[in-house]
């Protein structure tokens, strides 16, 4: 048939754009990898945030690897230099590393620096190995641990990167800990580093990390401060393509600024340009209390942070970023009286609380309102 014909020849155009390769390593190699400069097996620093084992699940996986038990492959891209990049199995590597001393993990709680090595807690099978490190344990099970080996399946160098690109969401989707942000800045690097480093570059803006104060650590290591940069974006430059679904939206969006294979165009200069002066006259009015709801007595601003408010007041305020001077005191302050006004407001608050205001209509309602208080204030 030919439609049958046709699905052979997109199967077999797909498999043409893919090379990969199994190889078995040993755990010593990849400490070595890991530990040369430059490094031959990159865990890129948005990847490496990713690791949440507690102290018990690393060392019930070196317990697995002590008493041999079977354990799942790890996959890696081969990069043009002939560098592996990591792109699923950061669990158990990193665990390896802390056992063996080579862990830099400063986001973890405690956190980890190279050097110090992972004293075994929690083992369930050979209670033995609780309270042990490396060097406590007889020279034959170092041997053994050396020796260890894991299937590595490789994405070879060559390969299409749109294969790649998919092929880390697939594998990491649903993931130990990964959230939706964090596969997208993972995973747009497949296709090009640029956006994804401008993303991560404008959430350490001093301005922005002060208006976003009340994100707590927790969301923080989730990139929940990035991903309310892809979301300021996102709504400045294609709101009215919002159908419903946030996260098809925002990643939509980033991939199609970082496919080079697709014509999104985007100013990385105008566009840093006015989000550093959204949010400095943010800090300058509202400051951290910028996308804070109004507390239950209804008189002033309580603290906390509502995404809602996030998308209202930061899109709002690009109807009048033109006619506003962060340097303007009498400006600022008319601003900070307007702003304060808006979030006290009993209809605004109708308009930001309570689930099921993530379509088009409510969205543009919380947006519109915000607009329409601001050009009044500034005609």
């Amino acid at each position: 048939m030919a439609g049958g014909s046709q699905l052979i020849d997109e199967i077999s155009g797909t498999l043409k754009r893919a090379s990969t390769q199994a190889l078995d390593i040993s755990f010593n190699e990849l400490l070595d990898m890991a530990a040369a400069d430059p490094p031959e097996l990159n865990i890129t620093p948005d990847y490496q945030r990713l690791f949440r084992w507690s102290e018990g699940q690393r060392s019930r996986f070196i317990e697995s690897l002590i008493i041999e038990m079977p354990i799942p492959s790890i996959f890696v891209i081969e990069e043009d230099d002939g560098r592996y990049q990591l792109i699923d199995g950061l669990q158990r590597i990193s665990s390896y590393l802390h056992f063996r001393g080579g862990l830099d993990a400063p986001h973890l709680d405690p956190p980890v620096a190279k050097g110090q090595r992972l004293v075994l807690s929690d083992c369930d099978i050979v209670d033995g190995l609780n309270g042990k490190s490396f060097d406590d344990l007889p020279a034959s099970l170092q041997i053994r641990l050396k020796r260890a080996f894991i299937r590595v399946e490789v994405v070879r160098k060559g390969t299409d990167p749109h294969f790649k690109y998919h092929m880390f969401k697939r594998l990491n989707t649903g993931g130990e800990g990964l959230s939706e942000q964090q596969i997208r800045n993972c995973a747009i690097r497949m296709l090009s580093s640029e956006f994804p480093d401008f993303i991560v570059r404008m959430s350490e803006e001093e301005s922005f990390g002060v208006c976003t104060e009340a994100l707590t650590q927790a969301r923080v290591l989730s990139a929940v401060d990035q991903e309310l940069v892809l979301r300021f974006f996102a709504l400045k430059n294609r709101r009215n393509r919002f159908k419903h679904e946030v996260s098809d939206f925002l990643t939509e969006y980033m991939e199609d600024i970082a496919d080079p294979d697709r014509p999104e165009r985007f100013d990385y200069r105008l566009e840093e340009h006015i989000f550093r002066k959204t949010f400095e006259i943010l800090k300058n009015t509202l400051a951290e209390k910028s996308f804070a709801f109004r507390n239950k007595a209804g008189t002033a601003l309580a603290a906390g942070f509502s995404m809602y408010h996030f998308e209202a007041v930061a899109i709002g305020l690009l109807s009048v970023i033109d006619k506003l001077d962060p340097a303007s005191v009498q400006q600022m302050d008319l601003l900070r009286e307007t702003l304060l006004a808006i979030k006290l407001d009993a209809d605004f608050v109708r308009m930001t609380q309570g689930g099921g205001k993530n379509s088009p209509g409510p969205l543009n309602d919380r947006i519109g309102f915000v607009e329409q208080r601001l050009l009044h204030a500034f005609p």
